[in-house]
């Protein structure tokens, strides 16, 4: 068994290609005591199809959803492509560093604003990710995995796969976001 965060498909898509390595959560409507917390440092990315709209993303990533919509697992089932691991995570307060973080996340402002706003005593979570393109793996859809929470539990092989950005982009983006969240 393996950890699985639940992620909009375009955001795994994002991450995949490399156009993303940053996740802004605060938790899901099940997680309004506790607010989002990384349970495990490496997981399978679980793409869901729910709350996604291009309102919410950037216009330059508008063409990932439709791909996305277009291309959906079959009925009861879901695709896992890659797994990320954690590399560094800080709880955000300041929506000045938040603006600040939008070059590693496809999410529009006025999505990044909305989110911020919904429980504001809470800070964001940013969470620095490698992500590792895996072979294709099936997934049943259980019961289990409905509902607004962030983590599952899957049985997917952990292996680790090719890594989308090399280490040198890699530890640029990475530079980059820590001089920014300090």
């Amino acid at each position: 068994m393996m950890k699985a965060l639940k992620e909009w498909a375009t955001v795994v898509k994002a991450l995949e290609n490399g156009n993303q390595t940053v996740l802004l959560r605060k938790g899901g409507i099940l997680e309004t005591e506790s607010g989002f917390r990384v349970e495990a440092t490496k997981f399978a990315l679980f793409p869901t199809f729910e709350h996604q709209d291009n309102a919410s993303l950037k216009s330059q990533y508008y063409g990932y959803l439709a791909d996305v919509r277009e291309d959906k697992p079959r009925e009861g089932y879901n695709r896992i492509t890659s797994i990320a691991q954690v590399v560094e995570e800080r709880d955000i307060s300041s929506i000045e560093k938040i603006e600040q973080l939008s070059p590693f996340h496809i999410w529009s402002d006025s999505y990044i604003v909305e989110r911020m706003n919904w429980m504001p005593s809470k800070p964001m979570k940013a969470v620095f990710l490698k992500v590792f393109k895996i072979a294709e793996t099936e997934v049943p859809v259980l019961p289990d995995y409905h509902g607004c929470k962030s983590w599952i539990e899957l049985n997917v092989n952990s292996e680790s796969g090719q890594s989308v950005l090399s280490d040198a982009e890699l530890q640029q983006q990475l530079e980059e976001f820590r001089r920014i969240v300090n």
